[in-house]
């Protein structure tokens, strides 16, 4: 087995109302449920991730300990019979000893399947790992950083806390739109200055030839149509 899951742990997870079942006999007999570590592993994650499925409806710690691990079970791949097996190993074999036959056996275990409790807890899989454990991602960041500030760490470790800050906190890169304008401009600018040119070449002629000054003076700078892209 892993790591004991402590009262602490558990209640801290469950919704108040839940709280009170909890006690060091529960706990020792939670912690003692599998052997496999990474059987255990999984169901102690999964106690404390689902835990706000409780307060969907009224139930008894018991069937929220058992649901957890038949859908641990199911999760794993294993089929209904089986996860119903390794959930409930001695009422499964007390089944088989009182000659309860395999079609009833069946009946039982897609009925559990099917329990509400079961099924909130199946569509808890459903849904992103990241979401479900945001909680979490707080809690890892604030232990960085306590890590962080700890003077009586080593200096490689405070670092490596600092670095690992650093990156999970790090603001989004803003992607910049760069507009290629400039040879549109300059050449927007060009004839302008064509067009500039042109017309002073022509006011002159025109007051050689003794034209209209006034008219001459007011006339519009011809340029070319400018296309807006």
């Amino acid at each position: 087995m892993g790591i004991a899951l402590t009262e602490e742990e558990f209640k801290a997870a469950l919704p108040a109302k839940m709280t009170k079942s909890i006690n060091p006999l529960l706990m020792m007999r939670i912690n003692n449920t599998l052997s496999s570590p990474e059987e255990w592993e999984q169901y102690k994650d999964n106690l404390l991730t689902y835990a706000h499925v409780l307060q969907q409806g009224k139930f008894k710690m018991d069937k929220y300990l058992n649901a957890v691990r038949y859908v641990g079970f199911k999760v794993m791949g294993h089929t209904n019979i089986a996860s119903y097996r390794k959930t409930f190993p001695d009422k499964y074999d007390k089944f088989i000893n009182d000659g309860v036959s395999k079609k009833d056996i069946s009946r039982y275990c897609t009925a559990f399947n099917k329990s509400k409790l079961v099924n909130l807890l199946f569509e808890q899989t459903l849904i992103p790992t990241h979401i479900i454990n945001a909680p979490y991602f707080q809690q890892a960041i604030n232990k960085q950083i306590a890590i962080m500030n700890n003077d009586d760490a080593s200096f490689k470790v405070q670092s490596d806390a600092a670095n690992s800050v650093l990156t999970h906190l790090k603001p989004p890169e803003t992607k910049k739109v760069e507009l290629d304008i400039g040879v549109h401009t300059d050449s927007v600018i060009d004839d302008y200055k064509e067009a500039m040119a042109n017309m002073v070449a022509k006011q002159l002629e025109l007051i050689k030839a003794g034209g209209d000054v006034k008219q001459i003076a007011n006339a519009a700078i011809p340029v070319k149509e400018v296309i807006d892209i």
